[in-house]
């Protein structure tokens, strides 16, 4: 079966500096039909105009593919690398528990257009710290549960994916957060079901709980 996600089908963000198209549900853009596609969570088409792009912004539990199509594009991050990412070139950053980056359109007189990927990482920043079998040095418990605890800087992102067949519970302990762009304060607490992946944006720091329940 082929099933088709055609150009004009795609969300969009349009700034004075940035036109982008979302595959997936992004940013502003939420379509609970198009979450992601497995562990593919965003293809952004976008194009910056010249001296332009995105400030210092934090990412968490994801791998980040650029791909540029026209032009070159800036990249600068936490970790003391600093690149110019050119027609052809790809670069992948592992977000892991937390990375920092700036990316600008290195040309001061013409547009770059690059495709960015998201994949969701076969482990992720969240840490386990109760389950039925005690493992990763969680404590012990007699339930089929895992207890997964995770601390946010503001704009820090996170996804998690949902095994079928299993129940969620989020519990946040302090700060503000958005899950899949409802907003949660400290004390909130929100039942997930029939969600393929939960998205994670803190707004301030944050830390919270997830009971991965049978």
């Amino acid at each position: 079966m082929i099933t088709m996600r055609r150009s004009q089908e795609r969300g969009k963000t349009k700034l004075e500096w940035l036109d982008s198209r979302h595959s997936f549900s992004f940013g502003d853009y939420y379509d609970a039909q198009h979450m992601g596609f497995s562990d593919l969570r965003v293809i952004n088409e976008d194009r910056v105009d010249s001296g332009a792009g995105f400030p210092t912004h934090s990412h968490r539990d994801m791998e980040i593919i650029t791909y540029v199509l026209e032009g070159a594009l800036a990249h600068k991050d936490s970790t003391g690398t600093s690149s110019v990412i050119r027609v052809g070139d790809v670069q992948r950053m592992s977000a892991g528990t937390g990375i920092s980056h700036s990316e600008y359109n290195a040309s001061q007189t013409e547009p770059v257009h690059f495709l960015q990927i998201w994949i969701i990482p076969d482990e992720t920043g969240w840490t386990l710290i109760a389950a039925k079998d005690g493992r990763d040095g969680s404590v012990t418990v007699h339930q089929d549960v895992d207890v997964w605890a995770a601390r946010f800087s503001p704009a820090e992102q996170s996804s998690f994916p949902l095994k079928p067949s299993r129940s969620i519970w989020t519990q946040v302990a302090r700060g503000t957060v958005t899950l899949n762009g409802v907003t949660l304060n400290a004390g909130d607490g929100a039942a997930v079901s029939q969600e393929e992946i939960l998205e994670f944006k803190a707004v301030e720091d944050a830390e919270m709980l997830l009971f991965d329940l049978a």
